[in-house]
């Protein structure tokens, strides 16, 4: 079986495939996404995750990355990743965490079992403020960065989601944690996606001085092609990557991701919930792999850019 990626009419590959391991969480962070899935049904087994992904990683979508609602809240979450990491079409397995699961055995497990690297969700370092987005202890998220750098999980990664009055005056407090830790921080723009537009309206904040700022300090500053032209800014102790909202031209133009909600469901993009393919079904139901292959093959080419055909296709033309 080849692993070539398939394409979209737009040349765009199917190389990452980011795998919604449940809906639940022991957070309550009033700005998550939950990945774009729109409700919340039966959580896929940890054999049927595996057969998804291997059958995703044949068709070329070779990085896999866990996530949720919070993907350590389930108590199979070794097994799973052990079973991925069985897969020998996978080449890296990943996951977004708030981390205040990660105890070190944890984070060992799952390092031994074939994690290759995590980012954990930090909107910020002041107990308070973090206490008053999410609900839980700062302490517990820090200890779980620490359980990852020590269980050898790397690169690790903190996301902090800016929000305008809020947060927006603590990047230089959690550059400086990276900085003393050795984590390279994303610093992320709100999403309009599952959110109350009243909220949105009130908390988003374009990143554009936030960016100036980290520029001028940067020593040298690399494009990851790979991640939809996303800039890296190498400052003296640690990395910074900004990570715009994904309805934008340039994401669209570069975008090789396709979702697996939690109740199996084929998902082509991550601010679109119309054109949701159902796999568990057929697969419960005792299709063979062909038929799984087909039907992730045709969604995979139907991808359309959620920004709009016009303007990738003048992006994409330009020298």
């Amino acid at each position: 079986m080849t692993n070539r990626p398939i394409t979209d009419s737009h040349g765009r590959p199917f190389l990452n495939f980011r795998i919604s391991v449940t809906q639940g969480c022991n957070l309550e962070c009033p700005y998550c996404h939950r990945e774009g899935q729109p409700t919340s049904g039966n959580e896929m087994m940890p054999s049927e995750i595996a057969r998804l992904a291997r059958v995703a990683s044949e068709l070329g979508a070779s990085n896999i990355k866990l996530t949720g609602g919070e993907p350590l809240i389930r108590k199979d979450i070794v097994e799973i990743v052990r079973l991925l990491n069985e897969i020998r079409t996978i080449k890296e397995i990943s996951m977004v965490t708030n981390g205040t699961l990660l105890t070190s055995s944890l984070a060992s497990s799952l390092r031994k079992n074939g994690l290759a690297r995590i980012n954990i969700n930090i909107p910020s370092v002041q107990a308070r403020i973090y206490k008053k987005l999410t609900g839980g202890r700062l302490q517990d998220a820090l200890e779980g960065v620490r359980a990852a750098l020590s269980a050898g999980l790397f690169p690790v990664k903190v996301n902090m989601l800016v929000l305008r009055d809020v947060n927006d005056d603590q990047v230089d407090s959690m550059l400086d944690f990276c900085n003393k830790t050795g984590v390279t921080l994303q610093i992320i723009e709100l999403e309009p996606l599952n959110l109350d537009e009243k909220y949105y309206s009130r908390h988003h904040l374009l990143l554009d001085d936030i960016e100036k700022r980290i520029s001028a300090q940067a020593q040298k500053v690399e494009v990851r092609h790979s991640m939809h032209g996303r800039k890296v800014y190498f400052l003296p102790d640690t990395k910074v990557e900004i990570v715009r909202p994904v309805d934008n031209t340039e994401f669209c133009l570069r975008c090789s991701r396709m979702r697996l909600t939690s109740d199996g469901k084929l998902k082509s993009c991550l601010m679109r919930s119309d054109d949701l393919v159902d796999l568990l079904g057929p697969m419960k139901s005792g299709v063979a792999d062909q038929e799984l292959r087909d039907l992730m093959t045709s969604s995979a080419r139907r991808r359309q850019p959620f920004c709009g055909l016009k303007q990738v296709s003048q992006l994409s033309a330009r020298p």
